[in-house]
This record gives structure tokens, C-alpha cells and sequence, in this order.
């Protein structure tokens, strides 16, 4: 098998390097080889790599920052994903694209399955669902949508790695404890990818670390294993006014990732324990 990741270099792109087999090849390609917002550039990539998966983890994310510049989020989110889509269909290539739960409201109370309305608040969500819509456009049959949340990691800034700068500065810390969602370490996710594709896994698949907690519980658990000294204070959303409306909950159903693999992701606990042995460990208060 021939794997082909775009956006190798991001924070999931670096796990997806790091667990997808070899097989007959496993090349990766970040924007300065391959813009996926490109046609050509999309072209001359897959016939120099002959894939037979492509895994589309090539995204612009910065969440606040698409709300200013909604052109280069369509451009990205929804324009990339396409391109690819149709390279798979022109070669006979599978396509995986990587997406958010973002493209929900976030007006529910239980956990969003697959199949539930998509009502996406923030320039980055519709950016999103577009290239999920374009992708299916293209791939009606063949398409394997992953929609992930709260997406951490060892490689990049992320949440966690944000609230320990903090912590280690020795500052005061007001976290938002009411949005609800599921924390997602990028290398579960990737192991997660990795199975569904040896499954020739296809539709759209919820794909989260088991379990879900507030922003503020998720900072009060690795905060209190790592600087247990400093002080983390929940506030409101409205207390934490950001551009970008953020889902009040966005906890995602893994029950179809679980029966397609046949075990679930880790808990989300157990996940932060292994990111903060990999970045923490002198650190870590048992």
C-alpha cells in the first residue's frame, strides 16, 4: 500500500508520519511542495507519488483567524479538499479527509452522531463542512470523512501546551469551564486513522478520545499533575469573549468508530497522561 499525507509537517500530519505503514511507500507533503489549494500542484504530486490512500490533514485552523480572512478558509477548507477529491477519482485512489466538530451548532445535549444536522456558527466550521460537502460531491461512494475535536499534541502549539507556558510562569489561571466537548490526543487519532484505513474504513467517522470534560477540567487535570501549585479559576464563555464563537457542546459519538474498529480510543485521561510524559516528565505529580 501507497500512503500519501498532505499537511505532514502540522501536529496531527507529524503522528500520521510516524504511525501509517511504509508498505510500498509513505510520502508526506506540506503547503511548500504540495498548496492543495492548487490544481497542478495537486496533480503533479499524485502522479509522482502514485497513492493508493490519500490523507487530506492539510488545514487552516487558526479558528479566530478564519473569521477575518473567510477567503483563504474557503480557499483552504473547501477549494483543497476537492482538488484532492478529484485526484483520487482521476487515478482510482482512496481519500481520507480530516474534519471538526465544528460544523455543528453545538446546541445539543448529547453526544452528535454522524448523521445529525450540521449547522456550523464560525467561518472555520462552514469552511469545513464545505470541503466535507465537496469531498462527497466528488467521492459520493468513496469518500472516509474523520470528524475530530479539541485536537492536541506533541508537535505544535496546542491547548495544553498553551496553559503549561502559563503555569510554568507561575500566573493565576481562568479557564472556561462551560463548553463541553472531548479532548483527542493527535497520535490516538492517528493510530484511529491508521486502523480505518487498513479497515478501507468509508462515509464519516466521529473519531475522539473516549469520555468528555469541560476546558477548565481538562486544564485542572494536567495542571494539578504538573504545577500543582498554581491557582486555575473557571469562567463563562461570556468572561472569555474570543472572534470565533466557540460550540457549548460538541461532544462527538464514537460509537460507529468503535464497531468499525472494534474497541474504542483511549480515555482522554490516559491520553494527556502519555502527551505530559512525553513533554512533562520531570514534571509529573503522581
Amino acid at each position: 500500500m501507497r500512503i500519501l499525507v498532505t499537511g505532514s509537517r502540522g501536529m496531527l500530519g507529524q503522528d500520521l508520519m510516524a504511525i501509517l505503514p511504509a508498505g510500498d511507500g509513505l510520502f508526506g507533503v506540506d503547503i511548500d511542495e504540495c498548496d492543495i489549494t492548487d490544481p497542478a500542484q495537486c496533480r503533479r504530486v499524485i502522479d509522482e507519488t502514485t497513492p493508493d490512500w490519500i490523507v487530506n490533514a492539510a488545514a487552516f485552523t487558526a479558528v479566530d483567524a478564519c473569521e477575518t480572512d473567510r477567503e483563504t478558509a474557503m480557499r483552504v477548507n473547501g477549494a483543497g479538499p476537492e482538488n484532492m477529491a478529484r485526484e483520487a477519482r482521476r487515478t482510482g485512489a482512496r481519500l481520507l479527509h480530516v474534519s471538526t466538530d465544528y460544523v455543528f451548532d453545538g446546541l445539543k445535549r448529547d453526544p452528535y452522531l454522524e448523521t445529525d444536522p450540521v449547522n456550523p456558527q464560525t467561518v472555520y466550521g462552514a469552511s469545513k463542512l464545505e470541503g466535507e460537502r465537496r469531498v462527497i460531491s466528488v467521492l459520493p461512494e468513496d469518500h472516509l470523512i474523520v470528524r475530530t475535536s479539541w485536537l492536541f499534541g506533541v508537535h505544535g502549539g496546542n491547548f495544553v501546551e498553551t496553559i503549561l507556558k502559563a503555569a510554568a510562569a507561575g500566573r493565576d489561571l481562568r479557564v472556561v469551564g462551560d463548553q463541553v466537548g472531548c479532548p483527542t490526543f493527535a497520535a490516538d487519532l492517528a493510530q484511529a486513522i491508521r486502523e480505518l484505513i487498513q479497515r478501507n474504513g468509508r462515509g464519516i467517522v466521529h473519531a475522539a478520545n473516549t469520555g468528555n470534560t469541560t476546558w477548565f477540567a481538562f486544564a485542572e487535570y494536567f495542571v494539578n499533575r504538573t504545577f500543582p501549585g498554581v491557582s486555575i479559576t473557571p469562567v463563562t464563555t461570556d468572561e472569555y469573549p474570543r472572534p470565533a464563537k466557540r460550540p457549548p457542546y460538541s461532544v462527538l459519538s464514537t460509537d460507529r468508530l468503535k464497531r468499525i474498529l472494534g474497541h474504542p480510543m483511549p480515555a482522554w485521561q490516559d491520553a494527556v497522561d502519555r502527551y505530559l510524559g512525553l513533554k512533562y516528565p520531570e514534571r509529573i505529580k503522581e
